[in-house]
């Protein structure tokens, strides 16, 4: 969040300062609302309290006070919710309720009108979206339509980290363009990272999402968006996209199937025809049109390449601090593959152990920590306590994979705990809720999964990992920064060293 400039500190203090009689005089609890925080202040609520780290420190509000706690965003209530029972409640009991987002100045503008999956408020677009998604996007049969191309880029960046041995490497840049250049190929056809500034302006517009606007807390400081510089970032980063795209649907027009039933060339194809298909047998009623087209690749890129990265990195950052782990992984991954000198899909459905170090990474370090706000439709209850229509909905997904009362010794990485679990990353299991759960769960779970492990199980193949031999008097950085997703706040430079099978019988 952007909330700690001065500028914006001292006008709030000001106005605080001179409007705190009149708030404590109105401030008056309305029905039977959960506990909050003693420290909710006028006008800002209890954004002082979120800190640059909100997971964590909303995790230690509900230590605190409880499983459901209410705050305030600026001028809107929210409740907390950081236990697995809750949790189930909101996205499965009353996940009809919850399902819709609220409203994002930010996403409106890049996302033209929120019109993609993850921002979008739920209703008849929406449920069209995900269908289209679900269907003819991220279907279990499109992903592996696509295999070739993660196959090819994987064998590209084992390449070249094999090529800058034995000098370090950062492989969180690695991957993260890694995963740029996969989404953008099986997206439109072409490399990412071959476009001057795309890379850039992706990352810069994530950064734009999870940024503090105030017309969205406090509508009437909206103002301030425009002095601090906000609205400008956000503004040349829609025109960006918009420049970016356009030639790209142009070029599709022309090239689009006749029908989404034969073999796709890339997604924009699907859409295109799917587009198509809609306007040829009701124009009047036809939902998909360019701007959701464009929407729709800015959620794959976006979404599918920060939070796998973010991932693949935690998973190494942890098997690099726990070398048994580590070993048992790789011995694993090099036993099943035996004497190919490569790994296939197919083998990772035999790698136990390979799934558990995902698992219990994905437990300690969700790749979005707070789930994507929901927020309540109608007046409901929660745990007894009164959530009026309009509430804002965070599940910490970090706290409840954190929690002692589901998991043993909760902070260390033991991978192990996996082994004799069924829990899968789909949302059925609420005490581990990765990729969130109910209508506005990630529709990308097949295709990240499959990603995290192929590409970690080519890199633990291939190499034997260290830290360079300058850092080894160093404990290694596990420091986090948030935005949306939950990432590495320091790269992940680490010597790969690579592997012979010629020396292997394990």
């Amino acid at each position: 969040m952007e909330f700690n400039t001065t500028l914006i500190f001292l006008l709030l203090t000001t106005i605080t300062f001179f409007l705190l009689p009149l708030a404590m005089h109105r401030r008056k609890k309305s029905g039977n609302l959960p506990p909050s925080p003693s420290m909710t202040l006028p006008i800002i609520g209890n954004l002082h309290q979120l800190g640059p780290l909100p997971h964590r420190a909303l995790a230690s509000l509900s230590t605190k006070h409880g499983p459901l706690i209410q705050i305030r965003l600026g001028s809107f209530p929210a409740v907390v919710v950081s236990s697995a029972e809750m949790a189930e409640e909101v996205m499965k009991t009353q996940d009809l309720n919850f399902a819709t987002r609220p409203r994002s100045s930010i996403a409106d503008l890049i996302l033209y009108g929120s019109r993609d999956i993850a921002f979008s408020p739920y209703g008849e677009h929406w449920r069209r979206m995900r269908k289209i998604c679900v269907l003819h996007l991220l279907s279990n049969k499109r992903v592996q339509e696509f295999r070739s191309v993660r196959e090819e880029e994987v064998s590209l960046l084992l390449s070249n980290i094999r090529r800058a041995s034995p000098s370090p490497v950062n492989l969180s840049g690695m991957l993260r363009n890694l995963l740029f250049d996969v989404i953008s190929r099986l997206s439109f056809g072409k490399k990412l990272s071959e476009e001057e500034g795309a890379t850039e302006m992706i990352l810069e517009s994530s950064m734009l999402l999870a940024a503090f606007p105030m017309k969205d807390f406090i509508p009437w400081l909206g103002w301030v968006d425009e002095l601090r510089g906000l609205n400008q970032r956000v503004r040349k980063a829609s025109a960006y996209f918009d420049a970016f795209f356009d030639p790209i649907l142009d070029k599709h027009t022309h090239s689009a199937m006749g029908s989404v039933k034969q073999q796709a060339v890339n997604l924009i194809d699907v859409l295109m025809s799917l587009k198509e298909e809609e306007e040829e047998e009701d124009a009047d009623l036809a939902t998909l049109d360019r701007d959701c087209i464009k929407a729709f690749i800015w959620d794959m890129l976006s979404g599918g390449t920060d939070t796998t990265s973010a991932a693949l990195v935690w998973a190494m950052a942890n098997l690099i601090k726990h070398p048994a782990s580590m070993r048992r992984a790789q011995a694993e991954v090099r036993r099943v593959v035996g004497f190919n000198s490569t790994v296939a899909e197919e083998d990772i459905s035999e790698m136990k152990y390979l799934d558990a170090v995902i698992k219990e990474t994905l437990r300690l370090y969700p790749s979005v920590p707070l789930l994507l706000p929901r927020e309540a439709m109608k007046d409901t209850k929660l745990n007894g306590y009164d959530i009026p229509a309009g509430t804002r909905v965070l599940v910490n997904a970090w706290k409840i994979g954190r929690d002692n009362k589901y998991w043993d010794k909760p902070e260390e990485f033991y991978p192990e705990r996996f082994l004799d679990k069924s829990f899968d990353f789909r949302g059925q299991d609420f005490q581990y809720i990765p990729f969130g759960a109910g209508r506005r769960g990630c529709p990308g779970i097949t295709f990240g999964t499959i990603m995290i492990q192929y590409v970690l199980a080519n890199l633990l193949h291939d190499f034997d990992w260290e830290i360079p031999k300058e850092m080894h008097n160093q404990v290694l950085d596990m420091t986090e920064i948030s935005t949306i997703e939950l990432h590495k706040k320091t790269g992940l430079v680490l010597n790969a060293k690579p592997y012979s099978s010629s020396f292997s019988s394990i």
